[in-house]
This record gives structure tokens, sequence and C-alpha cells, in this order.
């Protein structure tokens, strides 16, 4: 009888159209703060491959830092000035920034991603994404000698390894290649010196062997780094910051 009168009621069915505005007004709500976080202070990605072993691996999942905020409220972008990340950083690079896609698509691939937990995108990730270490920054002189760098800072005196100048430790894969390997770049491991301008960073992959990096690229401007690694959340085992 009870299920009879809420189906014919009119009180109740009001109630029913109540309750279900209120979880999309909800459901809205949210969306649109995390759109607002992920598009302003943090995003979530996971790679997709396994150019970053031995430390990552592919299906690692993080949170990274988004550097548009801090370009909005200092009303500048980053030439010339101090950037949010060092050397040895994780950094997002974002490739697709280059042809701004428009605010329509921005906002649509932000849905899908949101209601996919990040399965789907509306952009190809492997195209347009990619999960990099920092090794340079502009003004920077590097060379490089069987897969390592070495960077003389801007105004400075010597050069160092890569290593002794990161933020933070790091063990990348150097591949053995044959004596007899070729010498063009960037495939021996080794690359003639250069320097960087003002407006360029370096990045390699932590797997060597991969040269999807910098080293066949060529430097990256400072304003495609979106962001910085923050922590690794998934999988569970390795929660935290590599």
């Amino acid at each position: 009888m009870f299920n009879k009168w809420r189906k014919y009621s009119y009180a109740a069915q009001k109630d029913q159209r109540h309750q279900i505005r209120w979880v999309l007004v909800w459901l809205l709500a949210f969306f649109v703060l995390y759109s607002m976080l992920t598009g302003f202070f943090f995003s979530m990605r996971v790679l997709e491959n396994e150019t970053m072993q031995p430390g990552l691996r592919s299906g690692d999942r993080f949170v990274l830092s988004s550097y548009r905020i801090y370009a909005f409220l200092a009303e500048r972008d980053w030439i010339g000035g101090e950037l949010p990340f060092k050397r040895g950083n994780v950094v997002l690079v974002d490739m697709s920034l280059r042809d701004d896609p428009g605010i329509a698509r921005k906002t649509l691939d932000v849905l899908i991603r949101f209601f996919t937990l990040q399965r789907l995108s509306l952009f190809n990730q492997k195209e347009h994404y990619y999960i990099k270490r920092v090794i340079g920054l502009p003004g920077d002189e590097i060379s490089m000698t069987n897969f390592v760098i070495r960077v003389r800072p801007a105004g400075g005196n010597y050069a160092l390894t890569e290593f002794e100048l990161s933020d933070r430790p790091y063990v990348p894969n150097i591949p053995q290649v044959p004596a007899l390997w070729d010498e063009s770049i960037p495939f021996s491991g080794n690359m003639d010196t250069r320097i960087l301008t003002e407006d360029e960073c370096f990045v390699l992959s932590d797997d060597r062997s991969n040269t999807n990096d910098s080293r066949t690229w060529g430097p990256v401007p400072v304003d495609l780094v979106a962001g910085k690694l923050l922590f690794r959340y998934w999988p569970l085992t390795k929660l935290g910051r590599p």
C-alpha cells in the first residue's frame, strides 16, 4: 500500500524529483571543483610506458602539481624568472600546449577523464604527454658521454655529472652497447657540448636506451613543462614520492 502511495502521490513524486535535482547539483559542483583543482593546482596521470624504469613503471599513477596558477598569479611566463622545477625533478611535458586546443576541447577532455578514472582522454597521451626527468636548465652547458650528462650550470666554472646537481637521487638504466656502435646522436649515448637558451630545458628518460626525449626532440621550451611529480599513489606498495 505504501509503495502504491509513493507511485501515485504527487507529493512523493515531487520529493523524488527534488532529490534527483540535488544529486545532480552536487555532482555538478563536485565536477566543477575537481576541474578547477586539476586545471590550476594539480593533475593525475598514468605512466603508459617503461621509459622511466627502473624507478617508475608502466601503470604507475601519480599526482602532479600544475604550474598554471603560478603563471597566472605571476602574470608572466617562466622566461627570465625563477623556475618551479629543479634539475633531477620528474615533470610532465605537455606537447599539446604548442597548439592550444581551445577551452571547449579542454573541458570535454577533463569530463572524459573524470568519469573514466583517467583511463580515457580526448587527446592521445602517447603523442602529447610525456613524463621525463629534468637534466638541464636554461643557460646550462651540457654534454653526454656513455649516456651520462655532464652539466656546467649557467654562470658556473665547472661541469659536474647530472647526479651531483640533482635535487633528488635517482638511478638511470644505462644500456650496454657494442664497441663499434654508431656514433651518431643520440643512439651512441654521446652528445657534443651545447648551451641551452634562456627558454629551454633538457629532459631525459631514466631508461637511456629509450631516446624519446630531448636527445631526439631537442631541448624543450620551459612553457611546455606543465607540472612536477608530487607523489605516486598507485601501486599502494610504492605509495609516496619516488
